[in-house]
């Protein structure tokens, strides 16, 4: 028996949808508002979720990450009276089962719960997937997803395309499906399409045969050989030449290739792996990527999200780095004080991971031997970029007054909604650093083995600061 959570603020809606839900010999749970959804949501675990889009406390959609938030979330499907194609591509985009439009019959909103159940079923029975993911850190449900098309793409032979913005960690991913494919035993060949001269990327990807050229004094083996029964990693592949592509498109096909001047045709067994920042669709229509090879690179499509979506994932990757560089540099980790957390909070990290972790070891390199990382200890263009901002959206926003402390926290809304609700953006900061500082003090409890000393001495903060903040986030355990 499942349990399922329909979220409607219209009466009718709820009681038809519970009826149903029991008829199918499942347990049903309802709410009008998303507060008391919730609320339900914190005591008990649901498999599915009905959702509506317009609420009388929030938006529906705006609302869809935090109903999906843990290591099990539930399916959801999206009801709506008002259905709009951006609403939808972003149900879809946010991990929806699927969006239908009301009215409808009984059975159009019944049968994606079947199906949706019936997932569910076939998942928990087959072989748990695993990847190796030791460099990847975070658990936000972005990133869960992404590990999750990782594990399922590692399984098998299939290729991948992997999309991202600088810094996201395209390469880390492509690394984690060759270290977890079973009986892989070749290398990890990686090939920056960036960097290839367009006068010898042939030679480079395919090799070449002695006499081929001006300079060919021997026989080269080319990256594509190199990579047989190990992994290609294409990086940027959008820069490759479009004489390439067209060869390259034979070679995915057959897994065969001819070097340059040679007679005959050699074979690699190689799994690709392809990324790129770029828009590879865009390319294609201006004719400037070859249609035909950007299908055949999306048979698995991973998607990484930028790290401004993925906030609570901060704090982890803070310690990560921190305990990283400590040992790089024969110290013990640096602490951290919660205003220097707090200004990491407020930069949206245009380039993501690799700016956060560069800008920590600036950090570290400005404190030398001190314990602790001040606001101080960041780069000056940061900070100033910071105050900036802030005073900017100051003056963009008036303050509003504080709500009254019963009103429940409204979600952010998402496409299809209105700004009717829509918080401040000093509210929305505040709400988004709450949930970084709970991250992170969850991380340190166990990184630290729940020792409040070792505690303290990591995070930089006196023991009646750290108790405070524990206890502001629920952490506050037995001594």
């Amino acid at each position: 028996m499942a349990r399922i959570l329909i979220i409607d603020d219209d009466e009718p809606i709820r009681e038809l949808l519970c009826a149903a839900v029991e008829r199918m010999g499942h347990e049903a749970a309802a709410a009008g508002e998303l507060a008391e959804a919730f609320a339900l949501a914190r005591e008990a675990s649901f498999d599915a979720i009905y959702l509506d889009v317009r609420l009388p406390d929030g938006d529906g959609l705006g609302a869809l990450p935090a109903l999906c938030h843990g290591a099990d979330p539930p399916e959801v499907i999206i009801i709506t009276g008002e259905g709009d194609p951006d609403g939808a591509e972003l149900a879809m985009r946010s991990g929806a089962w699927d969006y239908i439009e009301k009215p409808c019959s009984l059975e159009r909103m019944t049968l994606p719960l079947a199906r949706a159940l019936q997932y569910r079923a076939e998942k928990r029975r087959a072989a748990p997937l695993t990847l190796r993911r030791e460099t990847i850190i975070g658990s936000s449900p972005g990133i869960r997803d992404c590990l999750d098309q990782a594990a399922r793409a590692a399984a098998g032979p299939a290729d991948v395309l992997v999309i991202g913005e600088t810094g996201t960690g395209k390469e880390l991913f492509a690394r984690a499906i060759h270290d977890s494919t079973p009986g892989a035993r070749g290398p990890f060949v990686t090939v920056d399409c960036a960097a290839l001269p367009e006068t010898l990327v042939e030679s480079l990807l395919f090799g070449h045969a002695r006499g081929a050229f001006t300079g060919a004094e021997q026989a080269r083996v080319g990256l594509v050989k190199q990579a047989d029964a190990g992994t290609l990693f294409l990086d940027e592949v959008g820069e490759l030449p479009l004489p390439v592509q067209a060869k390259f498109l034979r070679v995915l096909q057959e897994r065969t290739f001819r070097p340059v001047g040679a007679s005959v045709e050699e074979r690699s067994r190689f799994r690709l792996v392809a990324a790129t920042n770029r828009d590879l669709e865009a390319l294609a229509a201006r004719g400037a990527f070859r249609t035909d090879l950007l299908y055949r690179l999306k048979t698995v499509v991973l998607e990484l999200p930028p790290l401004r979506g993925r906030r609570e994932d901060l704090g982890p990757l803070v310690l990560h780095r921190l305990a990283e560089l400590g040992r790089r540099h024969g110290q013990p980790a640096k602490g951290l004080t919660p205003e220097f957390l707090e200004a990491l909070c407020a930069h949206s990290w245009p380039g993501n991971v690799r700016e956060l972790f560069n800008v920590l070891e600036t950090a570290v390199i400005a404190a030398q031997g001190e314990p602790t990382l001040f606001r101080r200890h960041l780069p000056v263009d940061l900070r100033a970029r910071i105050a900036r901002e802030a005073v900017a959206d100051r003056r963009r926003s008036p303050r509003r007054p504080a709500p009254a402390p019963e009103a429940p926290a409204r979600p952010l809304p998402g496409a299809a909604g209105g700004d009717e609700g829509f918080p401040s953006w000093r509210d929305h900061r505040a709400k988004a650093l709450a949930e970084v500082e709970q991250r992170y003090f969850s991380e340190l409890l166990r990184r630290t083995g729940g020792d409040r000393q070792a505690a303290c001495r990591l995070a930089g903060l006196r023991p009646a600061r750290l108790y405070e903040l524990l206890g502001k986030h629920g952490l506050l355990g037995p001594r």
